[in-house]
């Protein structure tokens, strides 16, 4: 089991928690979290891209001299991409740039991410996020004293206060566990999570966790 200390805004130790090693201590497996996070970038293309084909513009499409006895070459229409303002060919259309992914390489991927903030020391749990007003000096004070400036916030949606006090925040952000991702992790140097929820993703992601590894893991312990 690896063991964590548990903090809190003003970086003080309250406690500690024992977590499985299934998650939080696996191997870090780089080509997934390659493949995750080029699946995720290539969902946020918009992909609107467009230019007109020589059925689309707006030229004659009659054949604009006689086809012999002009000593020139023998054309039919100004659509072709051969004249200015002529239909493209073979150019962009909209479409979708998803790359499939599978939901045991997401998994794998997002227990490699965990591991490895966990074994670099960036994975910090704090007690909770909660203040008397939510006033964004004061979180990114907090942060500061637990030395994650720049940092994901991690909690339940139904916090409020982390919502609108990290909304002002520069050079972090906040994340509802629910919506915790590979991508969004290693955007930021450093994971801070809320004590409440890290079991809660402990336990979504120990049912994700392969029974061979599960049992090595178990042994190992």
């Amino acid at each position: 089991m690896a063991k964590l200390s548990v903090i809190d805004l003003s970086g003080n130790t309250t406690g500690s928690i024992d977590l499985d090693d299934a998650v939080f201590g696996g191997e870090v497996r780089e080509h997934l979290l390659w493949e995750v996070v080029r699946s995720q970038r290539a969902a946020k293309r918009r992909g609107t891209h467009k230019v007109k084909g020589r059925s689309e513009v707006n030229l004659t499409k009659d054949k604009y001299i006689k086809q012999k006895g002009s000593g020139g070459a023998r054309h039919g229409s100004k659509r072709t991409n051969l004249y200015p303002k002529g239909g493209r060919v073979h150019g962009p259309v909209p479409h979708l740039y998803i790359l499939h992914v599978n939901k045991k390489t997401m998994a794998g991927a997002l227990r490699s991410v965990l591991s490895l903030r966990a074994k670099a020391g960036d994975l910090l749990i704090v007690k909770e996020f909660n203040g008397e007003a939510p006033k964004t000096k004061l979180l990114a004070k907090g942060l500061e004293a637990i030395k994650a400036p720049r940092a994901l916030l991690v909690d339940s949606g139904e916090n409020s206060w982390l919502r609108r006090t990290a909304a002002n925040l520069a050079q972090s952000d906040f994340l509802d566990i629910r919506g915790l991702n590979v991508y969004d992790i290693l955007r930021y140097p450093k994971l801070v999570i809320a004590e409440g929820v890290i079991r809660e993703l402990e336990a979504r992601l120990l049912k994700t966790v392969p029974t061979r590894t599960a049992a090595a893991a178990g042994g190992a312990s």
